[in-house]
């Protein structure tokens, strides 16, 4: 049998979504230690302003903005290798 053809796609989903979230954690939580604020260096995107859709009874409002860092890329790598042991 071809190695990793049993494994969860939904475990990796749910790994990258863990290692994601603990790494912008940390690197949010070391940005005050000089060492480690390399960790917080990252770039921002998304909208700027939050497209507004109004049909008169009902109001939607779209936006997205995502910030990519250091330490979210870090928690990726780690979310990959530990996907790739289990």
């Amino acid at each position: 049998m071809a190695r990793g053809a049993g494994k969860n796609k939904w475990a990796l989903f749910l790994l990258l979504l863990a290692g994601i979230v603990i790494g912008s954690f940390i690197a949010q939580a070391t940005a005050g230690v000089s060492a480690l604020s390399w960790l917080n260096y990252g770039q921002k995107f998304g909208l700027t302003q939050p497209f507004k859709l109004d049909l008169g009874i009902l109001v939607l409002t779209f936006g997205l903005s995502v910030k990519i860092t250091l330490g979210s890329i870090v928690g990726i790598v780690i979310a990959i290798i530990i996907y790739h042991f289990i």
